[in-house]
């Protein structure tokens, strides 16, 4: 991992989001969750923390490897369905994302589902994954849309939209970081993580995390109890929490913990000026001719674009290195989706203002 400075082959890119049901917890009669307890201290770290530094902050001795326990064999491994894209015009192809989340914004695909407006947490989803795109998929007029910039203008593996606060005389944006653990990142780049959660993952369990996020979505579920489910259950069950980010050298900007999910901070307006609705899982293998056959899923979007120190992200790798299942393929950048037309966005938006209470 060590010294890794460059994007993996697109063809190892995994795609983006995924589906799940309320009928999961019946269906599947795996639920007996009542909390989502993350367990990112439950897996054995052989590397110790480190203070964190503008020069480069999680430090790593390139000659050790973390070691990890012995949790047997891995349940979630291949649970994702075999669903290929299909040409978005097929008749009932469902709502797509990344969609525009400016406030006021609705789509025009008409749908009857209702996305999850209250915390993932309390309606028993955990978080199955984490994964950042280069760019945005999402378009936030004013935050990150066609007026954004970063270091990196061109990608093969598309570059979505950038955040409005890169300036390359300004040192938090052009000094290098010495990255230990993350495969590829720039600083002063804009990334959108996402954070995939399902009721059907293994939760609370060292397999909790999974990559490809598929593996955690549909863990608990299996093919014979998906064929009961409603859309509504799918949107009712399966969520992803979106944030968006430019990456700075500067400490000043550190969050602990970018792995459990998006930040929620009411003082310093993360998390809390929400887009909600219904769309469907992302990646490069879809577009506006080619779609997902993985919806109605929900989505709860920070409109508002963040700094984020490299460490931060660094920090981020390190946890993912930790876990259980090989997360490896998500440690670094995957290309985004071009943002879907008005006609496969959900009419549904929620447009939501959260104060005191979070969607973690």
């Amino acid at each position: 991992m060590c010294g890794a400075d460059d994007f993996r082959e697109e063809s190892k890119r995994v795609p983006e989001g995924a589906p799940q049901s309320s009928g999961l917890k019946v269906a599947a009669g795996i639920l007996g969750v009542s909390t989502v307890g993350l367990l990112v201290s439950t897996i054995v770290l052989a590397v110790q923390k480190n203070t964190a530094t503008s020069a480069g902050a999680a430090s790593k001795d390139c000659t050790a490897e973390i070691t990890k326990a012995d949790f047997g064999e891995n349940k979630c491994s291949g649970m994702r369905p075999d669903w290929p894209n299909s040409e978005c015009i097929v008749e009932g192809m469902g709502e797509q994302s990344g969609a525009n989340v400016t406030k006021g914004y609705n789509g025009k695909k008409a749908t009857d589902v209702v996305p999850i407006t209250s915390p993932y947490r309390e309606k028993g989803l955990c978080p199955v994954n984490v994964h950042w795109h280069l760019g945005t998929e999402h378009y936030s007029k004013g935050q990150y849309d066609e007026e954004g910039s970063g270091p990196i203008e061109f990608h093969e593996g598309r570059i979505g939209f950038q955040c409005r606060y890169y300036d390359k005389e300004d040192p938090r944006f052009s000094t290098p970081y010495d990255w230990q653990w993350c495969i590829g990142m720039t600083v002063g780049q804009t990334y959108e993580v996402h954070w995939p959660h399902s009721a059907a993952g293994e939760c609370n369990s060292p397999w909790q995390y999974q990559t490809p996020f598929y593996d955690g979505v549909f863990c608990n579920l299996p093919a014979d109890a998906i064929k009961g489910l409603t859309r509504q259950d799918v949107a009712s069950n399966v969520g992803v929490q979106s944030q968006s980010f430019t990456v700075v050298n500067d400490e000043d900007y550190y969050y602990p913990d970018l792995f459990t999910g998006m930040i929620v901070d009411e003082a310093q307006g993360k998390g809390t000026d929400m887009a909600i609705y219904t769309g469907s899982t992302t990646g490069t293998s879809r577009s506006n001719e080619i779609c997902s056959p993985f919806n109605p899923i929900t989505w709860q979007v920070d409109r508002t674009c963040h700094l984020i120190s490299a460490s931060s992200f660094d920090k981020m790798c390190q946890q993912m290195e930790s876990q259980a299942d090989n997360m490896k393929d998500d440690l670094y950048a995957h290309g985004s989706r071009p943002l879907v037309t008005d006609e496969l966005a959900a009419d549904n938006h929620v447009q939501r203002k959260r104060k005191g209470r979070t969607l973690l």
